[in-house]
């Protein structure tokens, strides 16, 4: 989460065909550039080190891809925004093989003028729907992928679509057996939005962990929650002491947690889908 920031006509900027601008800013806080859609920061990109994570939820991600095995990578990503993911995924990997799916043309064409790709870089940037997107990828992907990274927003929320089982099914069918599911999920106090997300993704894949500052965790405040989710026993042995030593502490919750996590919750189905909750605005306000 970032703060709000006014359009300034010297950044270069894309009109959306669905609705807003996006906008190539310098950061304020780092090195690097900030990707803004309509006053909201979507990603932070250091072109110098791709390395360089700055939101604390794309850190927490980064943490669990590095627990994957030693190697080169096939990934799948729904969400392009600044391909801060897959340009991590390339440094730390290279010889990944990755596809992202952006709703957004404009945006994608800005990003890959404003911020370029590293040369060579095997990254295929696909538009469209995501879920319509994850349907038309290449067959031989099916049962393949060692990482699916689901980071989705329209606006603020995430699409009522990209939340329900049959979606998740869909996704759970891209991985190998021993892939790893990311999942960004944005909620505020109760959880409620969460803890339906955390039953759903479970009933799809039986491992799961949650990652998350611990006054999100519990239910104090508006933020980010990483779900990470596979078939297989998630590799995360050493997470919780790279969590809770920061740059940004944070707290894994696994088994026991997230069963209570999600105990009662009903699990989302296409039929009673509803998009992620809206941030009030004073979220993004530093």
């Amino acid at each position: 989460m970032g703060r709000t920031r006014a359009r300034d006509a010297e950044h270069p900027e894309a009109r959306l065909e669905h609705g807003g601008v996006a906008t190539v800013i310098p950061s304020d806080f780092t090195s690097g550039f900030e990707l803004v859609v309509d006053g909201t920061p979507q990603s932070h990109v250091d072109l110098d080190d791709p390395t360089h994570l700055h939101f604390e939820y794309i850190v927490r991600m980064g943490a669990v891809i590095d627990q994957l095995p030693v190697g080169p990578l096939t990934a799948v990503h729904l969400g392009a925004g600044a391909l801060t993911i897959p340009r991590y995924v390339e440094a730390t990997r290279p010889g990944s093989r990755q596809q992202v799916i952006e709703l957004e043309a404009p945006l994608a064409a800005l990003v890959r003028e404003h911020l370029p790709l590293p040369r060579g870089a095997s990254i295929r940037i696909r538009i469209g729907d995501a879920r319509a997107g994850v349907a038309k990828l290449p067959g031989a992907l099916v049962g393949s992928c060692d990482l699916v990274v689901s980071d989705v927003y329209s606006g603020a929320q995430t699409p009522a679509h990209l939340t329900s089982v049959e979606f998740y099914r869909e996704l759970s069918a891209l991985l190998a057996p021993g892939g790893v599911l990311l999942v960004n999920v944005a909620d505020g106090p109760g959880l409620a939005f969460a803890r339906r997300q955390v039953a759903t993704i479970a009933h799809v894949l039986p491992e799961v962990a949650l990652l998350a500052d611990t006054q999100v965790l519990k239910g104090r405040r508006f933020g980010n929650l990483v779900i990470a989710a596979s078939a297989a026993p998630l590799p995360t042995e050493w997470l919780p002491r790279m969590l809770a030593a920061g740059p940004h502490p944070a707290k894994i919750a696994q088994d026991a947690e997230v069963a209570a996590f999600a105990k009662g919750a009903s699990i989302v189905t296409d039929a009673d889908a509803v998009a992620s909750p809206k941030p009030d605005a004073s979220i993004f306000l530093r």
